[in-house]
């Protein structure tokens, strides 16, 4: 509020002038009567006295208006300060009251225009909430078709459900046709088969003298020279392959012989490894669905068993068994939603050439030969296969395989002979087993999936195994070598007498990998051999020994393979 201090000041001001005034008139009135009296009096006095009272009477009348002079001056003097000071303080207070005018002015004029912008909002939100009631009115009505939706789709889908339910009991039957007609299309191809694989010609076949001494053109054709004379006459089902080889007779003339074989499969040198399992997987397939199933490596030494079955580092080179092993747990894995639970359990051995020792490539003892732990190999009625003192791991997926399989790898036996540097001189033997229930149809299963890699099979007189200090052993080792290999023909060959209707003994105890592989190698199981040759001409006679031999296994026929299932 603003203060108004200017006319009360004026006012007291004014009043106390005026009160100045009438104290003096009263004074020179009470001094005119006063002399009124006296005059009375002093007529009887004489003319002297009566003068010097009247001189008395002036000269106190006139100290009495000099005094009241006086007490006037100083009140008028205090007057005239206090009009100073208050006119001062008048002229601060206007001017304190004309700049909070000024303010006043100034706020009133930012509140109008903050009206105005308000005025404006309003209108905005007003608007804004005119379209938002508009738009919540259209969700709502979404909202309400919304409901009716899903209630719609909520009846769908308990219709869907039902029929997934029937779905569901129509794929368990279908499943079971798909077993049934699996195993039939296995049978119908034979519960033995031979695949034949030939590997290309690598840069360590080609002597490094002769490519430094030789042009490119030469070195060609040096690599033709080396190079077997391999046909592969069946382009369509890749089934047939011709060798040709050239030899002198006693007389000195050449001898250019052509030998023809037929085999289930005959992979060329540019086949990859997901070509060659491609075949391979219905196999692996057979062992989830509860069968006894044998893949082996046979070849010569350096003829790529061991590539084949295990491999390179990345997954296009990746072997049988990572790739079989990724195929397991796939199939078991997408066989849950059926109703199935597996649980799948492996082992890793050897079986050294030399004495026939059995040597865990899972354990983490046997460093030595005086620590050597003693495996016995075990058959049971129920047709199952154990080896004492063996490691048998859980298995949960296939990175852990691999893990275990890497570490395996480096305790096998190896050793260098004149046909590869790095020759195997031990069968391996990777064994998976899977046990499968369905609680749905109370159906269970057992399957069991080896995976060899045999030793290498080589000539004692073009493998050098009997030079060198250590020339006697890898002489024995050659040799055992090749009786195990042999023993595992026997085998097959009393196994295919046997399917005829003969009455052959079974000698699966003359080699401890075929008494270990007995339950595989049995009419109830299906096995696969995969015959590996090197493409080079001097392996040629261990080549034409390797095709014979896999052709006297694929004219074997076991019989009928049964799937090990139970229903409760």
């Amino acid at each position: 509020m603003l203060e108004k201090p200017s006319s009360g000041r004026r006012a007291t001001t004014h009043t106390t002038v005026t009160s100045g005034q009438n104290l003096e008139e009263q004074l020179v009135l009470g001094r005119v009567a006063t002399l009124g009296t006296s005059r009375d009096n002093t007529s009887r006095l004489t003319s002297v006295e009566a003068t010097r009272l009247l001189d008395a009477g002036k000269l106190e009348e006139l100290d009495r208006r000099t005094e009241l002079n006086n007490i006037a001056s100083d009140e008028i003097s205090n007057l005239k300060k206090q009009h100073e000071r208050l006119s001062r303080e008048a002229r601060e207070d206007l001017r304190a009251c004309r700049e909070e005018l000024e303010r006043e002015r100034e706020a009133m004029s930012t509140l109008k225009a903050t009206m105005s912008h308000q005025s404006d909002s309003d209108l905005t939100l007003a608007a804004e909430n005119t379209a938002l009631k508009a738009r919540d009115e259209a969700r709502q009505s979404q909202m309400d078709a919304d409901t009716q939706q899903i209630a719609e789709l909520t009846r769908k889908l308990q219709e869907e459900r039902q029929k997934n339910v029937a779905l569901n009991w129509e794929a368990m039957r279908n499943e079971a046709l798909r077993r049934k007609l699996h195993n039939t299309i296995q049978e119908l191809k034979g519960n033995i088969r031979v695949f034949c694989r030939v590997r290309p010609v690598l840069p360590s076949d080609l002597s490094e003298t002769s490519m430094m001494s030789t042009s490119t053109e030469d070195a060609k054709k040096l690599q033709e020279d080396m190079t077997a004379n391999m046909i592969f006459p069946d382009h369509c089902d890749h089934k047939e392959i011709v060798l040709r080889s050239s030899s002198k007779s006693a007389t000195g003339q050449e001898r250019i012989g052509s030998y023809a074989f037929s085999f289930d499969r005959v992979f060329e040198p540019g086949s990859t490894q997901a070509q060659v399992f491609e075949e391979i997987s219905l196999l692996a397939q057979s062992c989830i669905d509860g069968y006894n199933v044998c893949i082996f490596a046979y070849g010569q030494t350096g003829s790529g068993k061991s590539y084949t079955m295990e491999g390179g580092s990345t997954d296009t080179t990746k072997g049988m068994i990572p790739r079989a092993v990724e195929q397991v747990f796939r199939e078991t894995e997408r066989l849950k939603e059926k109703g199935w639970e597996y649980q799948i359990k492996g082992q890793f051995l050897e079986i050294a050439s030399y004495n026939e020792t059995i040597k865990d490539l899972f354990g983490k003892g046997e460093i030595d030969k005086k620590s050597e732990v003693k495996h016995e190999i075990k058959h049971d009625e129920t047709g199952s296969t154990r080896v004492t003192d063996i490691t048998v791991v859980d298995l949960h997926s296939p990175f852990q395989v691999k893990t275990l399989l890497a570490s395996g790898q480096d305790r096998r036996s190896v050793a260098t002979t004149l046909m590869n540097d790095c020759s195997s001189r031990s069968h391996s033997v990777f064994t998976l087993r899977l046990s499968g229930t369905n609680t749905s149809t109370g159906e269970s299963c057992k399957g069991c999936l080896n995976l060899v890699d045999l030793a290498g099979s080589e000539r004692i007189t073009t493998s050098g195994t009997g030079t060198g200090g250590r020339g006697n052993d890898r002489l024995k080792e050659t040799q055992n070598i090749n009786r195990s290999l042999s023993a595992l023909g026997d085998v097959i060959a009393a196994l295919g007498e046997r399917a005829n209707g003969g009455d052959q003994h079974i000698p699966y105890r003359n080699s401890k990998l075929t008494y270990l592989l007995q339950e595989s190698l049995t009419r109830d199981s299906k096995t696969l051999m995969i015959l590996n040759l090197s493409p080079l001409t001097r392996h040629s006679n261990e080549s034409l020994t390797a095709l014979r031999f896999a052709t006297k296994v694929n004219n074997t026929t076991l019989g009928t393979a049964k799937k090990r299932v139970r229903r409760s």
